[in-house]
């Protein structure tokens, strides 16, 4: 796994701008993937970044790379620990939460919405995505938004803006560390 699919889909979390993002991506050999994530953990952990494979298929890998300080923010919020009690998930640890969470994707072929929590998206916009099908929403950007357009509109600018910076910067030989903002939440 490159350093630039990380810069590509990744570049906000890597900036401290949003919890975590996820991306697919493909691989031949598991061994090799294994010890790139391992290899990415080793250069990123020191800014407070984790990368997962949340689920493998033949050829393909879900990749979650996230903030688990800001992780254990977002789960903390009253209306975000609802929803994930909701769906059996506790809202206090989250490497259960995970656990949990690539269980949920290995075991349905249905994706399971509450993801986007797990991706820093507004507890109110998760929830009507859940209770109105994916329909009746208000704007769709990196999400569906169904509470604050406005801000959500904002945010998106911030992610797409955050996003050409770094590509930029890494195309002009940044290194990915160097790129990665040491955060807490």
């Amino acid at each position: 796994m490159s350093d630039e699919i990380i810069i590509r889909h990744c570049s906000p979390t890597l900036a401290g701008l949003k919890t975590a993002n996820l991306f697919s991506c493909s691989y031949t050999d598991r061994e090799e993937l294994i010890s790139s994530v391992r290899g990415l953990n080793q250069r990123l952990a020191p800014k407070g970044i984790r990368v997962i494979p949340l689920r493998l298929s033949a050829q393909k890998v879900l990749i979650y790379l996230y903030r688990p300080d800001k992780l254990v923010n977002d789960f903390a919020k009253e209306d975000a620990a609802e929803l994930l009690k909701k769906y059996g998930y506790s809202s206090y640890e989250c490497s259960r939460n995970l656990a949990r969470l690539g269980r949920r994707l290995r075991e349905t072929e249905e994706f399971p919405h509450e993801i986007g929590l797990f991706l820093g998206y507004p507890p109110e916009d998760v929830l009507g995505f859940i209770e109105n099908g994916a329909e009746g929403y208000k704007y769709s950007g990196c999400w569906k938004v169904y509470g604050d357009e406005k801000k959500a509109k904002k945010q998106f600018e911030r992610y797409k803006k955050c996003t050409r910076i770094y590509y930029s910067q890494w195309e002009k030989g940044k290194s990915i560390e160097r790129l990665t903002v040491a955060v807490t939440a």
